[in-house]
């Protein structure tokens, strides 16, 4: 293998294990290095390379760990058929983010391997999980953490290798990524079933900032369209804070919140759909069914998940929003 084909850069804070390992896995993830090419040996390698002896085997050692590399007495060290790994970390496991899993894992081919990671949109644990992937893997998938701004971590990690999702910071323009819009594409929806919602007096948010994982854009959205549409509003941290009357709509994130408002209605006698409305947010199989269908705000995770798929094998660009829709069932 002629050493044109390894690129070896060594970054700032990287050590030279880690600089020849992203090394080799770029030449595997560009087409460059493909199953059963042979790599240097270890004394060559470390001749080309510039690197001692010790940290090349150290640096084969791993990648064979990982089954990115094969070796045998008559052959030596050469690329094995699993060498396409991909680091997908989502924020916490949900149905549907399972449903954007699926999509993502059946669209790639069988050759790539996922390991897939959750944060819990705990910062350290973020930082912690994404540092340790930095230069082991040939493409990278994440939820940020924040809409706000991209995490500093993430820098670390080669913006043409780096799919964001959900949530993040599109004035990153260097970077990938396929978002949501959790404030107009809100409002846009609650205005395409306006007259539906005019039988309610009053929208009930069930959200807290330190409990619900959701961005809070969410609730500028909700308190400027009951402001246009002379709607009261009110965010509260749970149920028990207010006392559930005829002429109340529910805004819910969590599944938790939905089963409590549920239960809510049928302890009070009160009729889903007529006395009470509900909206959630996020579509779920669940959800179709619950209380004769519960009436959602969500996006295309199925679609985000393949269209992820497509940007980690063919490498193409992407900085792109999906739509928000609502789907109106019998909680409204």
């Amino acid at each position: 293998m002629a050493m044109k084909i390894l690129v070896i850069n060594q970054k700032e804070g990287q050590t030279k294990i880690q600089s020849l390992l992203e090394a080799i896995r770029d030449a595997i993830a560009t087409g460059r290095l493909r199953s059963g090419d042979i790599l240097p040996s270890v004394n060559e390698m470390s001749r080309m390379s510039g690197f001692s002896r010790d940290t090349v085997v150290k640096a084969y050692q791993i990648l064979k760990q990982q089954s990115v590399i094969l070796s045998t007495p008559a052959k030596g060290f050469y690329v094995s058929g699993k060498s396409f790994r991909v680091f997908m970390l989502l924020d916490d496991f949900s149905a549907f983010k399972e449903q954007l899993y699926r999509s993502f894992r059946d669209h790639l081919p069988q050759e790539y391997s996922v390991d897939l990671l959750f944060h819990h949109y705990n910062s350290t644990v973020f930082e912690q999980l994404v540092q340790s992937a930095v230069g082991r893997y040939s493409m990278y998938v994440i939820m940020n953490i924040s809409t706000k701004q991209m995490h500093p971590v993430l820098t670390k990690i080669d913006p043409n290798k780096l799919l964001i999702l959900d949530m993040g910071c599109s004035r990153e323009t260097r970077y990938n990524y396929i978002l949501q819009n959790f404030d107009t594409s809100v409002i846009s929806c609650l205005e395409s079933e306006n007259e539906r919602l005019k039988k309610y007096n009053q929208l009930n948010y069930i959200y807290s900032s330190e409990r619900t994982p959701h961005p809070p854009e969410t609730t500028g959205a909700l308190k400027t369209f009951c402001r246009n549409n002379g709607m009261s509003f009110k965010v509260m941290p749970d149920l028990m804070t207010t006392k559930m009357v005829p002429g109340q709509l529910f805004f819910v994130i969590t599944e938790n919140d939905l089963v409590h408002v549920l239960k809510g209605c049928r302890e009070n006698g009160l009729s889903l759909g007529t006395d009470i409305g509900i909206i959630a947010y996020n579509d779920t199989p669940m959800k179709e069914i619950a209380g004769n269908g519960i009436t959602v705000i969500s996006t295309d995770f199925a679609e985000m998940g393949r269209k992820a798929a497509f940007f980690v094998t063919d490498k193409a660009p992407i900085r792109e929003y999906l739509p928000t829709f609502m789907k109106v069932r019998d909680s409204l």
